[in-house]
């Protein structure tokens, strides 16, 4: 029986853990993170799958240490597979797999290599996004692709949705190269660098919202960042924090001579200089907030903002 050792995390690594397991792999170990308490933790986790499965598994700090390399080694894997884990891997630990070191990636590579690419996808304005299965290299998301697919982004999804549709396109693909790796008759393609992008991770910090960009810009910022599972994008208002959960472009109020926030109609705006959002859903220091508490805290129904 073909082995694998796996290492994984996040919804990418139970649904391709999953997958591999429906292939007849036989998974000799899968190596996981321990959750961070820091952390939002809201996708599914890869401990409870092994648990369930009774499939062995490991949490440990640095993969790559020698008394790990030894384990691996001793296991003597066909394959290694990376689904979402978030440790790079060394050299000598992929070249355990006589039969090759994969990654799943989750976009249309070589774009949006690096971290969290379904975010940058969306905060990029991106259409498209997708999973790609591809060989490991030292460098990161760089080595051949084996297989992507992929899916669209509408012009008002979530990353939070667009990662749900990454997560299937994530099974669809290991499914569908998992016959031609484990047969030996994979076509790789070369990947051309020069044609990508690549990102590193973010940090809350990074969703304050920049009042001098566009409408579109600073609404796919707010889409690329929700909470509950991302801290969100937000503006400052005298020592308060206001969080802009969703919003939506409406052109029927046109631009602004200055960024502000404004009610009409029991809904609110965020003006723009070329455009209108409105505020579907946002919270001041984590307590809802609509037009309502806005009309309350600010009688004139209008409140500038500066850039």
């Amino acid at each position: 029986m073909t082995s694998a050792l796996v290492f994984a995390y996040h919804n990418v690594g139970v649904r391709c853990l999953q997958v591999l397991r429906e292939a007849g792999v036989k998974v000799s170990l899968v190596v996981t993170h321990n959750d961070n308490p820091n952390e939002n933790v809201w996708f599914g986790s890869v401990r409870q799958t092994c648990a369930d499965n009774f499939i062995p598994y490991i949490t440990p700090l640095d993969p790559n240490i020698p008394e790990m390399k030894a384990q691996f080694r001793a296991l003597a894997p066909d394959f290694i597979f990376s689904f979402y884990y978030r440790h790079m891997l060394h050299p000598d630990v992929l070249a355990l797999a006589p039969r090759g070191a994969y990654n799943m990636h989750g976009s249309l590579l070589p774009q949006y290599r690096g971290r969290a690419p379904v975010n940058w996808a969306v905060i990029h304005g991106s259409s498209s996004t997708g999973a790609t299965l591809h060989v490991m290299e030292t460098k990161p998301d760089a080595g051949a692709i084996v297989c992507q697919t992929a899916v669209p982004i509408l012009s008002d999804d979530t990353a939070r949705e667009v990662f749900d549709k990454v997560t299937v396109a994530a099974e669809m693909t290991l499914w569908r190269a998992l016959p031609e790796l484990l047969a030996g008759k994979t076509v790789f393609i070369h990947q051309d660098l020069s044609q990508g992008s690549y990102f590193t991770g973010r940090q809350p910090e990074d969703g304050r919202i920049d009042l001098r960009q566009s409408a579109r810009s600073i609404h796919n910022l707010v889409r690329g960042v929700a909470p509950p599972e991302y801290p969100g994008a937000f503006i400052d208002l005298a020592g308060q924090r206001l969080r802009l959960w969703r919003t939506a472009p409406v052109p029927q109020f046109g631009a602004h001579t200055q960024a502000n926030l404004f009610c009409d109609n029991g809904a609110l705006y965020l003006g723009l200089s070329d455009g209108t959002l409105r505020v579907v859903k946002a919270d001041l220091n984590n307590t809802p907030f609509d037009a309502d508490q806005f009309a309350a805290l600010f009688p004139q129904h209008k409140l500038l903002l500066s850039s």
